[in-house]
């Protein structure tokens, strides 16, 4: 059983309508469930190929730099 407490929001058209054809037999408070579940389970292998091998390599050389001036400061 769910106990639906009625909240106020807004949103642009836009956003209404693309949540309306999702919604199909569902309640609009279902699909947003959805969509949020969706982009809270993300895990780290959704980024990969993300960066180049070119662009992760310079990150990788930053970091370490970044990391080796650190030490020195203390």
């Amino acid at each position: 059983m769910h106990i639906y407490m009625t909240k106020v929001i807004s949103i642009s058209d836009e956003a209404y309508m693309a949540l309306k054809k999702l919604k199909a037999e569902k309640s609009f408070s279902e699909v947003i469930i959805e969509i949020v579940s969706e982009k809270a389970r993300k895990g780290i292998m959704d980024f990969a190929g993300t960066l180049s091998n070119k662009e992760g390599a310079e990150m990788k050389k930053a970091i370490y730099s970044e990391r080796k001036l650190k030490s020195r400061r203390f």
